[in-house]
């Protein structure tokens, strides 16, 4: 069979012709994403002034809701409920640090002495010794005095030049004063701010969520993933903040009995702070620690006792921190430690001490949104343990 020139059962040559590659969609999103997420975290830093107290807020009304809602299911208004426990717990809060203010005045008092003791005895420990400090503190004398020898051998100014010298600004005790007063008063209006926040919160019940429930979109299905996603934030910060308070509780009691059977002084103001400080994660323990060594130096006098202390101190923090605080999280929200650990540090970055404290939180929130939104479930996936 004979094929005629230019048919189609001829081959076609392959062409040189580059073949064009098609990016992904979502490909294309990426820069927009990221400058989204930019634009966000400097809005935060921006407007911190404004996110803190909303967010400190919002949970305590996440805290204190149930018990709202407990009440209302027995005729008690809303409002009054919530007046009622906001009145109990600001009245507590004050009547235990008037009850303490003598200790802790008396702890604070002691801490310059604290400090000066430490360092005499670790000058007498120094004496004599030849080791690479007294030889470091030898050079950088003779570094200070040929500086000092070439400053009196300057060679003179020349005429018509003005000789400038910089003064070291003297200590004003109204600067400290001043700023002190500031933040006694920023710390207030905080306070008040956030008391309010949580109180309109709280009488308003289920306003907020309906209104969420219904601008999540027109179908049905969008709309019960809203109320899950609400529910599950609502449950896990619930059962998070009940399980801080319950081992900051215990934490206190511990630290409390144990400097009591030592002898430390002041125990009961020890076990407050450690209750406290409790709820700013890492940093809390460590100060504890540090400040109940410094003090413990002091009253003892010896390093024996002095290392009882900062063991017994470690011991207790431990133990919560490594094991039951996490075990306890554990069943409350599946989270990775890593991304914990790396979350508490850009929000310590972004807010500093607030950031530290309300955290965890808010990666509880973020990680349940990302639960239940199919774009997101990866980043949920990530951030579970």
């Amino acid at each position: 069979m004979i094929v005629a020139e230019g048919s189609a059962a001829e081959k076609p040559e392959a062409s040189d012709a580059p073949v064009a590659t098609r990016i992904p969609t979502e490909a294309h999103n990426v820069p927009l994403i990221l400058l989204t997420v930019f634009a966000f975290i400097f809005i935060l830093d921006w407007a911190e002034t404004v996110f803190i107290p909303l967010v400190v807020g919002v949970i305590v009304s996440y805290a204190l809701s149930p018990l709202v809602d407990r009440m209302h299911t027995w005729h008690i208004p809303r409002s009054i409920g919530a007046a009622l426990l906001l009145l109990v717990f600001v009245g507590g809060v004050g009547t235990l640090a008037n009850s303490l203010k003598d200790e802790a005045a008396s702890m604070i008092e002691t801490l310059p002495d604290a400090v000066q003791k430490f360092r005499q005895t670790l000058g007498r420990e120094w004496v004599g010794s030849s080791g690479a400090i007294e030889k470091m503190q030898q050079a950088a004398e003779e570094i200070e005095n040929a500086a000092s020898e070439t400053t009196a051998t300057a060679p003179a100014v020349p005429r018509g030049v003005t000789r400038v010298q910089i003064e070291k600004p003297r200590l004003d005790i109204r600067d400290y004063l001043w700023n002190g007063t500031m933040g006694v008063l920023s710390f207030a209006s905080l306070s008040v701010v956030v008391l309010f926040l949580a109180y309109f919160l709280m009488v308003s019940g289920d306003t907020f969520r309906r209104k969420l429930v219904k601008l999540s979109g027109p179908t049905l299905s969008r709309k019960k993933i809203t109320v899950q996603m609400l529910n599950e934030i609502g449950i896990q910060m619930q059962r998070y903040l009940l399980i801080q308070v319950f081992v900051s509780v215990l934490l206190g009691i511990a630290t409390w009995l144990a400097f009591l059977w030592i002898g430390m002084e002041d125990a009961a103001v020890w076990g407050v702070a450690a209750a406290v400080l409790n709820f700013i994660p890492y940093l809390g323990p460590i100060f504890i620690t540090g400040g109940a060594v410094l003090l413990a130096f002091l009253q003892f006098g010896t390093l024996g006792m002095t290392l009882t202390v900062g063991a017994i101190s470690l011991a207790i923090n431990s133990l919560e921190g490594y094991l039951l605080m996490p075990w306890l999280s554990g069943r409350a929200s599946r989270m990775n430690a890593v991304v914990v650990f790396a979350g508490l540090l850009f929000w310590g970055w972004l807010w500093g001490a607030w950031g530290l404290l309300l955290g965890m939180p808010v990666m509880i929130a973020i990680k349940s949104v990302c639960d239940h939104v199919d774009e997101f479930k990866s980043v949920g996936e990530f951030m579970g343990d």
